[in-house]
C-alpha cells in the first residue's frame, strides 16, 4: 500500500486523513497565537486627550467675541431626547449656543467633543442626524475653508424643514491634531494613530444659521468662525481646528 510522507517524516494513509486533520489543526492555532499577538501589539493604550491636558469647551470658546455675543433671548433648536441622550453618551462635552452680531444676525454653534472617538463621530454626522430629526439634505458638498489663516477640509450642507426653515450647515471634524471631512479621511487619521499605540480625540465643529439665501448665510458662518478662531488662544485654536493646520 501507498503511504505519504509527512513534514515530520511520518506516513500517513490516504484512507486514514487523522495526520493531516491535526496538522491543520496545529497551523491553525499557531496561526491563531500570532493574531493575537499582533493585535495586542496593535492595541492603541495611549490616550491623546491625556497628553494634550483637560479641555473644558464652556471655559476655552468665549461667550463674546468680536461682534458677537452670547443670545439669552434664543430658544432651543428642534432636538431628539433619544438622539441627545446617545450624544451625551458618545461624547465627553457638548457645547450649544447662538450667537447674535449687532446687525441682529444669529449664527448656532454646535461642539462635540470625545476623548475617544475611534468610532462615535461617523454615527452623527449633521447629513445624519439633520434627515433623522425631519430636515430634508438639499445638497452636502466638500470644501476648504480660509480661516483666520488656517486651511480647513470641511462640508457644507443645505438642510431644510418643512419648506420654511432653510438651515444652511457647514462643519468639520477634528481627530487628534488633523482636521478631515470625516469618512475614509478620518479611517485613515485613526489608523494612524492606532499604528502608533495611541487612542485619539475627537472634535466635531458646527456652525449654522436660519437662511433662504444660502451664500450669504455661509458668508456669515465663515466670518463668525474666523473671529472665534481669532478669539481662542492658539492652543485652543488647535484643538477646535487642528493643530496640523496651525502655523
Amino acid at each position: 500500500m501507498t503511504h505519504i510522507a509527512d513534514a515530520a517524516g511520518h506516513a500517513e494513509s490516504p484512507t486514514n486523513p487523522a495526520g493531516r486533520q491535526t496538522r491543520r489543526a496545529a497551523l491553525a492555532t499557531v496561526l491563531m497565537g500570532v493574531s493575537a499577538v499582533v493585535a495586542w501589539q496593535l492595541t492603541p493604550t495611549q490616550r491623546l486627550s491625556a497628553v494634550h491636558g483637560d479641555f473644558n469647551l464652556d471655559t476655552a470658546v468665549p461667550k463674546a467675541f468680536g461682534d458677537w455675543q452670547l443670545d439669552t433671548t434664543a430658544v432651543g433648536g428642534i432636538v431628539n431626547p433619544q438622539q441627545e441622550e446617545l450624544l451625551k453618551r458618545l461624547y465627553s462635552q457638548i457645547l450649544t449656543r447662538t450667537y447674535v452680531n449687532s446687525q441682529g444676525q444669529r449664527v448656532m454653534l454646535s461642539i462635540a467633543y470625545g476623548n475617544d472617538q475611534r468610532d462615535g463621530l461617523q454615527l452623527h454626522y449633521p447629513e445624519i442626524c439633520y434627515p433623522a430629526q425631519g430636515f430634508r439634505l438639499a445638497s452636502n458638498r466638500k470644501v476648504d475653508l480660509q480661516l483666520a489663516g488656517l486651511v480647513i477640509p470641511a462640508r457644507r450642507l443645505e438642510t431644510v424643514l418643512g419648506e420654511q426653515r432653510y438651515e444652511p450647515v457647514t462643519y468639520w471634524t477634528v481627530i487628534g491634531e488633523t482636521a478631515v471631512r470625516g469618512g475614509t479621511d478620518k479611517k485613515i487619521a485613526e489608523m494612524r494613530y492606532g499604528f502608533r499605540g495611541v487612542i485619539p480625540d475627537g472634535l466635531l465643529f458646527r456652525v449654522s444659521s436660519i437662511d433662504r439665501d444660502t451664500a450669504a448665510a455661509y458668508a456669515l458662518q465663515d466670518q463668525f468662525s474666523t473671529e472665534l478662531l481669532t478669539a481662542v488662544p492658539v492652543a485652543v485654536r488647535g484643538r477646535i481646528a487642528g493643530v496640523d493646520h496651525i502655523g
